[in-house]
């Protein structure tokens, strides 16, 4: 993986919903460079190459899939700084959570998320949805070039 362009970056602490993504997404062909980590924190270190990936290259995923209620540091955070750093304010984030809750929805998109979408209850609905969405940011969507 670490030359490899990560087309998604997973970040769900749900081990049952990240492999119903991973399967999904894998099955359709959608990415072969899916990288999958279970809160925040070790998201941000992720995008941010700091921590544990110090001296990742610094390449940016086609999107990122994020979940809201997370240990450590919460969907929202991680939101907050990725959207606000001049580095990663371009990456597509779609905010993938079992929240329908108004005041999540609005404050999602107030800090520049791309997608909201309530995961779909139900294995078949779940799948297509995440394997809709994957094919549409990772496949279609035409996004900046890296400088």
């Amino acid at each position: 993986m670490e030359n490899a362009v990560v087309e998604i970056l997973l970040v769900e602490d749900n081990p049952s919903d990240a492999e119903m993504a991973i399967r999904a997404l894998r099955k359709k062909h959608i990415a072969n460079h899916i990288v999958h980590l279970e809160d925040g924190a070790e998201a941000l270190d992720f995008i941010f190459c700091s921590g544990v990936f110090t001296g990742r290259p610094v390449i940016n995923p086609k999107v990122i899939l994020l979940d809201l209620k997370m240990p450590k540091i919460g969907g929202l955070e991680v939101l907050r700084r990725v959207k606000s750093d001049e580095r990663t304010n371009t990456i597509p984030v779609v905010v993938l959570t079992s929240s329908a809750e108004d005041p999540d929805i609005q404050t999602c998109y107030k800090l520049g998320a791309n997608s909201y979408i309530v995961k779909p209850v139900g294995f078949d609905n779940f799948v297509k949805a995440v394997s809709d969405l994957g094919f549409y940011w990772v496949l279609l969507n035409q996004g900046p070039k890296d400088s």
